[in-house]
């Protein structure tokens, strides 16, 4: 006997209007088929709402435009008209504290975008900078849905707009779960942070097929645009998450540190610390080695100033001579930028230059104060450094220290020679306080370089028996004389000569003072950093 066919609801009453939304909703809600939902899950990816779930707080996500669909007639499109046309947006929270969200479902469409689908980004995302919220976009997109042809172009554009006039204004974190092709890409890459999943996330303007097209060059997806090549080689993520679990979970780290909008406080959980000098801070005392030729890890000064020792590293295997990321003393984030003498001795280079700039403009937009941790030789020598454009790339970190108007700390540790001795937060940059080691070194340049220059004359007429030992002396010379910390103390580039287990007593103490600082720029319309 075959079964009763199900009895549609009479939508002339109220109950059967009723029904009818209940129908839509579920309409909505699986608006993939089971079939393309069983291919995500077996990629081992989970579906938008799947993610969404995960991202905010029980219960709380409201979604905007579920019923919103395509209006294309284009090559038999009519026919397939599912809600949401494939992509999944509204509000809710995040450790209780609202966001915007929208979450593209590969499994309609294979998340292509189109009109209506781009217009309901662009709505989001409007709501988002008028109640001032952060707004957290999840990549899962095969790119332009072909079918609706410019239509999709100008959706694309209207979101980039929008992902411009939010910058600096809302925290906007994207997360790269899947493919992210073509003109798409670059949304991402104007938000502030980008995450990406190890050996699920793709983003390239052109594919593998094109490039071999085209240029001859075989590449694979994972070589060419996977997570661990932007991570490591192209800066274009912040972290690469080994599951997308691990993926948004990193994105609610992220905003715990961060504030709601530019004209917030970021979260801040106040505990007065005790500053009493403990047997931990005791340990930075010994940290510097006597040779200065010899390296120490960053990450251990970082830690010891932070609170429990918690330090979110931001772009940690991109220009890894230099740390960026963020931490909490009493319980109020800060922004930490510091030289790796473990990578490169701590020199900088254009990666780790553009990759501290990027970093210290988001802190000052947001409102996050700025510790510097300086040991630095100089800028990376060569050719190829010169060629790329050390000059006009290397100017964005001066840039981004002398616009900066939030509370800046700086801390040199060891070495701080020529002109990355002031790129790297000094007082003539704009620092507020500067604090210095007694094994700082503050110098034009290193002992060996400068005797070779300033005894050039002695060194030629010395004979060739005694000129090492005249080089070494003529080196101790130096290095008594000029590499220490007092003479810039003297002038006062150097507010305080400290011991190195009172730094976080100092900094603690300082970011203190300094929570009620006020400083103005000139008014412009913008600066013209050296891009």
């Amino acid at each position: 006997m075959s079964e009763p066919e199900e009895q549609q609801p009479d939508i002339r009453t109220t109950a059967g209007k009723l029904a009818d939304l209940r129908r839509r909703i579920g309409e909505a809600t699986h608006a993939g088929s089971a079939r393309a939902v069983e291919k995500q899950h077996a990629k081992g990816k989970l579906t938008a709402r799947e993610r969404i779930a995960l991202l905010v707080d029980e219960g709380s996500f409201v979604e905007l435009d579920e019923f919103a669909r395509h209006r294309s007639t284009s090559f038999g499109l009519e026919h397939n008209r599912p809600y949401g046309d494939g992509v999944v947006t509204g509000y809710g929270t995040v450790d209780g504290r609202p966001v915007a969200v929208f979450s593209q479902d590969f499994t309609v469409f294979g998340g292509a975008l189109g009109e209506v689908y781009g217009q309901k980004i662009v709505k989001v995302m409007d709501f988002a900078l008028k109640t001032g919220c952060p707004v957290i976009g999840i990549n899962d997109s095969g790119g332009a849905r072909i079918q609706e042809g410019v239509a999709s172009l100008g959706a694309y554009g209207e979101i980039f707009r929008r992902n411009t006039h939010a910058s600096g204004v809302i925290p906007q974190i994207s997360l790269v779960v899947g493919p992210c092709a073509g003109g798409a890409v670059y949304s991402p890459a104007i938000t502030d942070f980008t995450v990406m999943v190890d050996r699920t996330s793709h983003m390239f303007i052109t594919g593998p097929d094109v490039i071999k097209t085209v240029t001859g060059e075989d590449v694979g997806f994972e070589e060419l645009g996977g997570a661990r090549t932007h991570n490591t080689a192209s800066g274009v993520a912040h972290h690469m998450a080994g599951d997308e679990k691990d993926a948004i979970d990193y994105v609610k780290q992220l905003l715990s540190y961060l504030p709601s909008n530019n004209l917030s406080e970021p979260p801040a959980f106040p505990e007065e610390a005790d500053l009493t000098v403990s047997d931990e801070d005791r340990e930075l005392d010994v940290i510097v080695p006597d040779s200065a030729n010899q390296p120490y890890d960053m990450h251990t000064v970082i830690e010891h100033v932070l609170d429990d020792a918690e330090f979110l590293e931001t772009q940690a295997l991109f220009a890894p001579n230099i740390l960026t990321g963020f931490g909490r003393v009493e319980g109020r984030p800060v922004g930490v930028v510091a030289n790796q003498p473990l990578q490169f001795a701590g020199c900088l280079d254009i990666t780790a230059s553009e990759k501290a700039a990027r970093f210290v403009r988001t802190c000052d937009a947001f409102n996050v104060p700025v510790l510097t941790f300086v040991d630095v030789p100089g800028f990376l020598p060569g050719v190829g450094q010169e060629h790329d454009g050390i000059i006009r790339r290397g100017a964005k970190l001066i840039f981004a220290y002398a616009e900066a108007t939030v509370p800046l700390i700086t801390v040199i540790t060891r070495k701080a020679f020529g002109g990355a001795y002031d790129v790297m937060g000094s007082k003539h940059l704009g620092a507020d306080l500067n604090l210095a080691w007694p094994t700082a070194q503050i110098a034009v340049m290193g002992a060996q370089g400068a005797v070779n220059i300033l005894h050039r004359r002695t060194l030629t007429e010395t004979a060739a028996d005694d000129i090492e030992a005249t080089r070494t002396r003529l080196m101790r010379e130096y290095e008594d004389a000029l590499l220490n910390p007092y003479t810039a103390a003297e002038r006062g580039y150097i507010d305080a000569v400290i011991m190195p287990s009172d730094t976080r007593r100092h900094i603690t103490q300082g970011l203190r003072q300094l929570r009620t600082k006020r400083e103005t720029l000139p008014p412009k319309k913008h600066g013209n950093i050296p891009l």
